[in-house]
């Protein structure tokens, strides 16, 4: 491993070109930049950087929503099993979730993000997004914002409280106690659904968004009604709208954990989990088998998101992050970005596994535009590697 100085940690040989360009990023970027890069090539680790004052290695962040990657980790390993059968009813495993014209649904769709339950017609307070079985009782009575099945739309608050309670309700545990022990105790990962009190003093706060003039301007442009499918995915329609940087600064969220948002963890912890998912790691067989990864990785929904309003793609419950983020990367590649820039994948053709966070909220939310240039540098160096 080489050493970076102005840039703390290291990387492989032949990959140096990755903290070339995480250095040249970091230059560009404010004084009080923080942020942390990691990535695993063939479940070996090749990239351990950092940078910004305070931060270290193993300084925890906010995920937001690639916390929906670890949760649906999950919900694969389940259906590898045989726990879970992806063309069952919804309604086999949960039946009180054929309120309101849902029956029909199969757990399939509901993954893709094609249920139409972004939300409810009242919101949630804080207290019910920090618990998932909260929010699926909530979401069980409420009609659809779409017809089940015919459309899709980003489930932004909600996907992993609907997963998790099938996930609960077929396995007799939770998506986060499932996680734990089969994911992240296993492999020692700095990645939780539920932050140990212990570990709080290394969680570094999501610092707000500071736009440019330009970029509020288009912020400003973006805006939405009260009632529209948006504002009810992201829950601002209600008494207590969500503050989305904000929310996992809430100790409430961080303790339990919500399998939507409410993951904190390292770019160490990120690389990890889907460097396991998909490579031997430390001698340990791939925690998923090809199948399985091919089955996630298929893209099932695509076109017009009904919530975002723009081109989007999923797989089951994972981005399909070649075809929203990357289009460079793999097909099939699983993963997942969050609202706050983060972004953590693995692209199983090139063997790659990646993490990124950051401390202070990306303009324009999801994955930060500088990994369209540090995603490149790893791809290409893993590429040579192969």
């Amino acid at each position: 491993m080489t050493q970076e100085t102005t840039v703390h940690g290291a990387v492989a040989e032949g990959y140096e070109a990755v903290r070339e360009e995480f250095a040249a990023f970091v230059a560009e970027e404010r004084d009080d930049y923080e942020g942390q890069l990691c990535a695993y090539v063939r479940g070996r680790c090749v990239v351990d950087l950092w940078a910004g004052e305070g931060v270290a290695g193993d300084s925890l962040y906010a995920v937001h929503s690639a916390t929906k990657g670890a949760a649906h980790l999950v919900a694969a390993l389940l259906v590898q099993d045989g726990t879970l059968e992806l063309d069952r009813k919804v309604t086999y495993y949960w039946p009180e979730f054929a309120a309101e014209g849902k029956g029909a649904l199969t757990l399939r769709d509901l993954l893709a993000h094609r249920a139409g339950l972004i939300g409810t017609d009242s919101g949630f307070t804080l207290t019910e997004l920090a618990d998932d079985r909260v929010l699926a009782e909530r979401l069980a009575d409420q009609r659809p914002f779409w017809r089940p099945g015919t459309a899709f739309g980003y489930h932004a608050l909600v996907i992993g409280a609907l997963a998790g309670e099938v996930v609960r309700r077929a396995a007799g545990r939770t998506v986060q106690e499932l996680f734990e022990e089969r994911v992240r105790a296993p492999y020692g990962l700095d990645l939780h659904l539920g932050l140990p009190a212990a570990r709080e003093p290394r969680y570094r706060s999501v610092l707000p968004m500071l736009p440019t003039p330009q970029q509020q301007a288009l912020l400003d442009g973006r805006e939405s009604g009260p009632h529209t499918l948006e504002a009810v995915a992201f829950n601002r329609h209600g008494a207590e709208p969500t503050g989305l940087e904000d929310l996992p600064n809430q100790r409430l969220i961080r303790t339990k954990g919500p399998a939507s948002v409410g993951g904190v963890g390292s770019a160490r912890g990120l690389a990890g989990m889907y460097a396991a998912a998909v490579s031997e790691v430390d001698g340990k067989a791939p925690l998923l088998k090809e199948d399985t990864v091919a089955e996630f990785g298929q893209i099932h929904s695509a076109g017009y998101d009904l919530v975002a309003r723009a081109h989007r793609s999923f797989g089951l419950g994972f981005q399909a992050t070649a075809d929203t983020w990357h289009p460079f990367l793999g097909a099939g590649t699983i993963g997942h970005s969050g609202a706050n820039g983060v972004q953590s994948f693995a692209d199983p053709r090139a063997g790659l596994a990646y993490g990124y966070t950051r401390r202070r909220f990306a303009f324009p939310g999801g994955a930060a535009p500088e990994n369209n240039r540090l995603v490149a540098a790893v791809h290409r160096a893993a590429l040579r590697d192969g």
